[in-house]
């Protein structure tokens, strides 16, 4: 965990006789929904208790792992003009651009061929990328079905093709400052934003930052615990959700107890932000996982990188393309490549199987393209897991009270995330201290419309923990 927040594995207390917000996952958006909790007018110390239960570390999905692409033409439009100003706004109140990297960047498409292209010096360059210290090899190995028609990668999909989204620059000619790429294998590169559609921001710094306002303001009223939610329990007679049951998993406990026992946390409001492990919690949730990969490069010297998020379509045989995406940030280029659903979502974020050779391919990818990244060195390798809304007729996410009395989600924002996390914080928080979103119109997300979150069990099982009883 972050060196500057102090985890509990069990719950103090203090939210006795106070109102009691649960939330469940301290990802980008269960961080950004306890900030906008302590921010809102109507959020009073004295009177309000919150506490946020984490499995095993903040950013330890997606939320740590991701491009931190910000776009305007993203989606849904419901939070996305919302989310992109309030990132905006957070970037100038904390100092963003020292704090977690927030810049303003140009985004293009380009296409052309590799096919003819042999890396070089390809084993010897991959060998050297292993010869890292033994931290870079630790942090490498810590490391989210389809997303929609239109996308299967970390960012998502680029906007559709249009005299306005995608106006070609030059059949053969790159942007000025675009210096990195070679320019002899580009056939096409297009404009998909500007610096007034565009930003980015290193996400896992934004979230432990954005998380450690939220502990400083909230006077002592956000407690955060460090467990592994199992179940939601409920009163029987109304089936109105009543609080969780989780196991503490910090280190101390499991290693000083072995095996640990579960406990009960009640709550009057419990809002669940565990993307892609959603169903494990609400098994008839349609929101699943899909696992990406991606990796950090240095380039070659420390090369200076202009600021682009770059994606791509090279040819690399007669019928085969390659599509990584790549984004150039202050002192590192990040590259992740398309989804795969090979594998199901593992128990925590600690157990997502990192595949060596999808990240080497994706180095090789990237260097034939860009001479500087080619002799540059791979810092990690990673993959997470993506929550991905199951939806024919929705791309996600699913904002606001299910069913259930009392239960709340906010989850499935596919591969935007990061993108319409303070928008997302920003509702949630109207929703759970004022009844109603203000900030934008989220009747579409709606929960309730896309599954059933009520709990059916026989008498059989009303003895299992899963209900509570007065």
């Amino acid at each position: 965990m972050s060196d500057f927040l102090d985890f509990r594995s069990v719950a103090s207390n203090r939210h006795e006789g106070k109102k009691h917000i649960i939330i469940v996952g301290a990802g980008i958006i269960g961080v950004c929904t306890a900030y906008y909790l302590v921010k809102h007018p109507k959020f009073d110390p004295e009177k309000m208790h919150i506490s946020l239960v984490e499995s095993k570390r903040v950013a330890g999905g997606a939320s740590g792992k991701a491009g931190g692409l910000l776009a305007l033409w993203a989606f849904p439009q419901q939070l996305v003009p919302l989310s992109f100003e309030l990132h905006q706004q957070l970037a100038d109140m904390y100092d963003g651009e020292s704090e977690w990297d927030y810049r303003r960047l140009t985004t293009v498409s380009l296409e052309g061929d590799i096919s003819h292209i042999q890396s070089d010096n390809e084993d010897d360059e991959l060998s050297q990328t292993d010869l890292g210290s033994s931290s870079e090899r630790a942090d490498s190995t810590e490391s989210s079905n389809t997303l929609s028609s239109e996308t299967s990668s970390l960012s998502g999909p680029k906007p559709k093709k249009s005299s306005e989204a995608r106006k070609t620059l030059n059949s053969r000619k790159l942007p000025e400052d675009l210096n990195w790429i070679n320019e002899t294998l580009v056939s096409q590169c297009s404009s998909l934003g500007g610096k007034d559609t565009t930003a980015q921001v290193q996400p896992y710094r934004f979230t432990n930052f954005i998380l450690k306002k939220a502990v400083e303001d909230s006077k002592g009223a956000l407690e955060l615990i460090l467990g592994k939610v199992s179940k939601i329990t409920y009163l029987m007679e109304t089936g109105m959700a009543t609080g969780i049951q989780y196991e503490p998993t910090s280190v101390k406990v499991t290693q000083t107890e072995g095996h640990v026992e579960q406990l009960s946390l009640k709550g009057d409001q419990i809002v669940l932000s565990v993307g892609p492990w959603t169903s494990k919690i609400l098994p008839d949730c349609p929101i699943s996982g899909l696992r990406a990969h991606s990796i950090t490069i240095t380039p070659y010297k420390n090369q200076t990188m202009s600021p682009y998020a770059i994606f791509t379509e090279f040819k690399t045989g007669p019928n085969t393309y390659t599509s990584p995406e790549v984004y150039a940030r202050k002192d590192e280029v990040f590259v992740c490549g398309e989804g795969d659903s090979a594998v199901d979502v593992p128990e925590t974020t600690d157990d997502v199987e990192v595949v060596k050779s999808k990240c080497d391919d994706l180095f090789k990818q990237v260097g034939k393209i860009s001479p500087a990244l080619r002799k540059g060195r791979i810092l990690k390798r990673q993959a997470c897991y993506l929550p991905v809304l199951d939806v024919p007729s929705s791309s996600g996410p699913l904002i606001g009270e299910t069913n259930v009395e009392n239960l709340f989600l906010c989850s499935g924002h596919s591969c935007w995330g990061i993108n319409n996390a303070p928008g997302s914080g920003k509702v949630m928080s109207e929703l759970l201290l004022e009844g109603r979103a203000k900030s934008a119109n989220i009747s579409s997300l709606d929960p309730s419309l896309y599954f059933d979150a009520s709990v059916l069990v026989s008498d059989d099982e009303s003895d299992d923990g899963h209900f509570d009883s007065d």
